[in-house]
């Protein structure tokens, strides 16, 4: 390909949401090429857990069928408060299950349903399961030599490259290995295919959660011809009388000045490395705290600083800018320096997070972010952002503490290297990790009169169906709760971490970039976390990211279609219960077909 070429539409970003975006445009008849800065493709949808939040979709609807638009709209409502916006929300609730169905009869992405419960069931609208969906496990064997190019795994959350089902289904077969003769025979076949893969291929062949969806996407775009450049960074908004025609771009072989006649689509993940943006929008960050996060290094916020650079409004709206994440800071040794989100730990019997005071603060069961924001506010008069997960030696052995694996996985090393924390007593914990002895002391003592009956009545724990979702069913009566009690005893530090960020560029619902005034820059579009999220800094449910990142990118290419192909102007399609949203009639019979 050329230094200087001309396409119909340009996509920067590799994820979830720019390939859906490519790969729905280039059905519709476009030529599409998508940019990406890094030499590997996936984004940060290849480093997730792969859920989609797609309410009403196919698969949730056989799961649970009494779910309804009305009680979706009304959770919606709910969570996003103040930034609630009805067109948006009922464009995602019509087109979600739509996308779902697009994309596993027209490409090879296939989803599975889990079992998630929304983040908050008991809330009205919230359901106990049907909403959330997971991408099917994938041989990337089948991209052909353009698997050396899929974004590996998080490093943090394999064991030695192999991955588990953000579902959490074959984990339990893991922690039950030396207990159930059922789970040992899973847990040895898993490790003999996986030693097998590492010996052909060097990375694991068989990928699940985010990687999985990441693999799938391009195996359908690659499929479809779409051009995936990596190594090609967008640097500059081409824009000609007022209207955007491409992209400046860097690369190997030099600048390159990329045409497109319908316009660019911005997905280049948002701005969680952008030192300067998230100092201003994080209030932890604000108060001089430290911040740590898993998302590629290379989303330092590109797409939102060329479109700002163009006109576009990128403004600090939301209290919570980004999706909060729990995270320890893993030592590899030899400068390697890895980021370890907590996803399963804190909700599990016998582990209990608490301040440099010594205090709990939330429910540790709570969603990562519900339990992120709790420690952003609790934090505030601290001199740190920061809590320590506590337990004692059985728990540990039974289900690890962050990076430290389970018995019989030895832990020595970690201890260390000061990942993990032991003393004999609680007042030796806490003179290691500089948590207040007192404070500890007394938490551990009036937690313990509870969790030895199965109780938490300062927090709640295990009192819904997400909290126990993620727990120990085995552990009864409460699935969440169980005392901390047998020495010696054990802690890890967490500080604040992201899973993304939630403010972004401010669009119409359909993507067309807005500025100050309300009105748009002509061809440029935004979705995915460029786009400032439909969720208004809130986190529903499992996948409230690439849910909505698939269906706006799959709609804003339909926009760009419609208009490319000169399709009629937009009629107004009223949803069952809801104000009229603006839909075109080429897109609804595309759609449906």
């Amino acid at each position: 390909m050329s230094n200087n070429f001309e396409c119909d539409l340009i996509v920067v970003g590799t994820g979830s949401a720019g390939l859906s975006a490519a790969i729905t445009a280039k059905k519709r008849g476009l030529d599409v090429v998508v940019l990406e800065k890094e030499p590997v493709f996936g984004g940060t949808t290849a480093l997730s857990g792969g859920v989609l939040w797609i309410p009403l979709n196919p698969h949730g609807r056989k799961q649970n069928p009494a779910d309804s638009a009305e009680a979706v709209r009304r959770y919606m409502m709910e969570e996003t408060g103040a930034f609630y916006d009805a067109e948006a929300v009922n464009a995602f609730i019509e087109n979600g299950p739509r996308m779902v169905e697009f994309f596993e009869r027209e490409t090879s992405m296939k989803f599975i349903p889990t079992l998630y419960p929304d983040y908050h069931p008991n809330r009205p609208g919230g359901v106990e399961i049907g909403r959330s969906i997971l991408a099917e496990p994938y041989d990337i064997r089948g991209l052909g030599k353009d698997m050396a190019r899929l974004k590996p795994p998080l490093k943090t959350i394999t064991f030695i490259g192999m991955m588990f089902n953000s579902s959490n289904a074959d984990l339990k077969h893991f922690f039950r290995a030396t207990k159930s003769l059922t789970s040992f025979v899973y847990v040895a076949k898993r490790l003999a295919n996986h030693l097998k893969e590492l010996a052909l291929y060097r990375r694991a062949i068989n990928v699940t959660s985010g990687n999985a969806l990441a693999a799938r996407l391009a195996k359908s775009a690659l499929d479809l011809g779409i051009p995936i450049l990596t190594s090609t960074p967008a640097k500059q908004i081409l824009i000609e009388d007022g209207q955007a025609i491409g992209v400046l771009a860097g690369g190997a072989d030099g600048e390159r000045r990329l045409t497109a006649r319908h316009g660019v689509v911005l997905a280049a993940g948002g701005f969680p490395h952008d030192v300067k943006r998230i100092t201003q929008a994080y209030p932890h960050l604000k108060r001089g705290h430290q911040h740590l996060s898993p998302t590629p290094v290379g989303n330092t916020g590109d797409g939102v600083n060329m479109a700002e650079a163009a006109g576009a409004v990128v403004d600090i709206r939301f209290q919570d800018s980004a999706a909060w994440m729990p995270v320890t800071k893993v030592d590899y040794g030899n400068g390697e320096i890895g980021v370890f989100p907590h996803l399963l730990d804190r909700y599990k019997p016998g582990i209990i997070g608490v301040l440099k005071n010594g205090k709990r603060f939330t429910n540790e069961s709570n969603s990562y972010h519900d339990v992120g924001l709790a420690m952003v506010q609790a934090c505030q008069e601290l001199d740190e952002t920061a809590m320590w997960l506590i337990c004692d030696k059985p728990t540990l052995g039974k289900y690890g503490l962050g990076f430290v694996k389970p018995a019989p996985m030895p832990i020595g090393r970690f201890i260390k290297n000061g990942y993990l924390f032991e003393g004999k007593t609680l007042a030796d914990l806490a003179r290691v990790t500089g948590v207040d002895a007192a404070g500890l002391e007394r938490t551990v003592r009036e937690y313990n009169v509870g969790a030895v009956k199965g109780q938490d009545p300062a927090f709640g724990r295990g009192s819904t169906a997400f909290n126990r979702y993620l727990a120990d069913p085995e552990n009864q009566p409460n699935p969440c709760v169980a005392p901390v009690q047998t020495g010696p005893f054990y802690a890890v530090k967490v500080i604040m971490g992201d899973l993304g960020t939630f403010d972004g560029i401010q669009t119409s619902v359909v993507g067309e970039v807005l500025k100050r005034d309300g009105s748009k820059i002509d061809g440029l579009y935004a979705v995915g976390n460029d786009r400032a999220s439909i969720m208004g800094g809130n986190y529903p449910g499992a996948g409230i990211t690439h849910g909505p990142n698939m269906t706006f990118g799959y709609v804003t290419a339909h926009h760009i279609a419609d208009r490319a192909q000169g399709k009629a102007a937009p009629v107004v399609r009223q949803v069952a219960g809801a104000r009229p949203v603006a839909r075109s009639t080429a897109t609804a019979t595309e759609v449906t077909a």
